[in-house]
């Protein structure tokens, strides 16, 4: 919940034109919902894209202040954010919602970001595999093979967002590891090779390489970090190396 509408216009004047080309990197500003339409049409063209940062997942209905899948699609958002720990933690977001959510992205061709992480608690107690593994299982329950290697999933363990805490590489790649040993366990082996997954949780410029650098991150969901231009586009060119 970040920046007014004239604010967020001038970030994506400011990068817009400096995005590494498209067969490189894929470069994505995930918009408050009020600023979709304007940000869609000023980024037609270039290699950045806009993604909505929720979605619900029934085409219509009485769901107040929620936004369809067919009213992102008609304007022409091509990524949405699904299950992020905020709406988790403070808007009832669960693990069945989450899949109806990635179900209804897909089946409108809306790539679906997927987040999963633990919380601190969970992680002291040893349960990080676990809640990580539940969650990938249930988010894409129901999917086709070639529906899961469409999907992104976000990795964002909860005790590292907004608090300067960052998991090592080698603790985040771990997890991304097990992560894309779930899926080739529960869907197949060529679906884990083409999902992508990021890492999430107090990424910066000055550690996105090294995040960047191990085996199983194939991208990086950022917060904070995102928020002013130059930060965004050396984080963008990073991926683009």
């Amino acid at each position: 919940m970040n920046k007014t509408i004239s604010e967020a216009k001038e970030f994506i004047e400011a990068t817009k034109a400096k995005i590494p080309s498209s067969d490189k990197v894929e470069a994505i500003v995930c918009s408050p919902a009020l600023y979709l339409t304007e940000l869609v049409k000023q980024t037609e063209g270039t290699d950045l894209k806009i993604a909505a940062q929720t979605m619900h997942y029934e085409e219509s209905g009485a769901f107040t202040g929620e936004i369809s899948p067919t009213a992102l699609k008609s304007i022409g958002v091509e990524y949405a954010v699904i299950g992020h720990s905020e709406r988790r933690e403070y808007y009832n977001e669960t693990d069945e919602s989450v899949n109806k959510k990635t179900h209804a992205a897909l089946q409108h061709d809306i790539t679906p970001i997927v987040c999963i992480g633990e919380t601190l608690e969970e992680r002291e107690a040893d349960k990080t595999n676990e809640v990580v593994g539940g969650q990938v299982e249930k988010a894409l329950e129901g999917l086709s093979a070639e529906q899961v290697a469409k999907v992104i999933l976000a990795y964002e363990p909860v005790w590292a967002i907004g608090t300067g805490k960052t998991a090592t590489a080698q603790q985040a790649n771990e997890v991304c590891t097990f992560i894309r040993n779930v899926v080739s366990e529960k869907v197949s082996a060529e679906a884990a090779d083409a999902v992508r997954i990021q890492y999430g949780g107090s990424v910066k410029p000055a550690n996105v390489d090294e995040l960047l650098s191990e085996s199983d991150i194939d991208g990086a969901l950022v917060g904070g970090a995102s928020l002013e231009a130059d930060s965004f586009l050396a984080l963008v060119e990073a991926g683009a190396k």
